[in-house]
């Protein structure tokens, strides 16, 4: 059956084939992927599972772009808006970011939340706000953002935590788009889980491309089983991804994306320990 669909696989890569498919890689990108592996090695390389290991992590890595995390500058206020379907864990993110850059730099961060829609959200934020000691707004209204930036006062970065919306309701997703219009952010991160299915996947990215998105962080990879419909998505999606969330804890399960160790946690090649 597969000598039938890849006539120019070397019966060597046969079982990386299998692993691919198990791992949930969509068939074309598999093709890909072999391709690349069969033109890079030389026929005895083939006769080495090492060598075929490496080969395929260094083709995965090619499908992953990555940009760097957030570099403050002090005195230059940097406003980064993160958005996103519900469920995959933006409110938490928010606070790990802004933690990590307060407590670890010495960054004056200041948070913004525009979630009318679950007062739970609100809530979790102010909580957070409160044990890390931050500046927070509350803007229900886009007309709300001028004033609620000018009373953040001196901060180095301001996150904005945006209402989860459904990929499905366009009317949020344009209010969502007022909200940053008037907020004018310098980077729009989409946050995806890597708990989604392939499907789920690419209706965010195709939803949310109203919004002019700069970059990727994906969360909960602590539980997903597989992840290779995210490396399907990010091969199409041509964002680049800066953070991977491991976990709940704020603000530890938080990790700069880095090509290798995101292309060998696909393959399985590595734990996230």
């Amino acid at each position: 059956h597969i000598a039938h669909l890849l006539p120019y696989l070397p019966g060597a890569l046969v079982p990386t084939y299998s692993q691919l498919i198990e791992a949930d890689v969509p068939e074309v990108l598999c093709r890909r992927l072999l391709k690349f592996i069969s033109d890079e090695l030389e026929p005895d390389e083939l006769d080495h599972p090492d060598s075929i290991r490496a080969a395929l992590c260094e083709a995965v890595e090619q499908c992953i772009p990555i940009a760097p995390p957030i570099r403050p500058v002090a005195g230059t206020r940097r406003i980064v808006a993160l958005v996103g379907p519900t469920g995959v864990g933006k409110t938490t993110t928010v606070a790990k970011l802004a933690a990590n850059l307060k407590l670890t730099q010495g960054v004056r961060v200041g948070l913004i939340t525009v979630d009318t829609y679950r007062i739970a959200a609100v809530e979790q934020l102010k909580t957070y706000a409160e044990i890390i000691d931050l500046p927070l707004a509350v803007v229900n209204d886009p007309g709300e953002m001028p004033r609620a930036l000018d009373e953040l006062g001196a901060v180095d970065v301001v996150f904005i935590d945006t209402a989860g919306r459904s990929p499905r309701d366009e009317v949020k997703i344009r209010e969502l788009s007022e909200f940053l219009q008037q907020a004018r952010p310098d980077e729009v991160y989409l946050v995806l889980s890597a708990v989604a299915g392939q499907r789920s996947l690419r209706a965010a990215l195709e939803r949310f491309s109203t919004v002019q998105v700069d970059r990727l962080i994906l969360t909960k990879l602590d539980e997903a089983d597989s992840l290779g419909g995210v490396l399907a998505v990010l091969g199409l999606s041509s964002r680049p991804v800066s953070y991977l969330t491991t976990g709940q804890a704020v603000p530890d399960d938080i990790e700069p994306a880095d090509r290798k160790r995101l292309a060998r946690l696909i393959l399985k090649q590595e734990d996230l320990g």
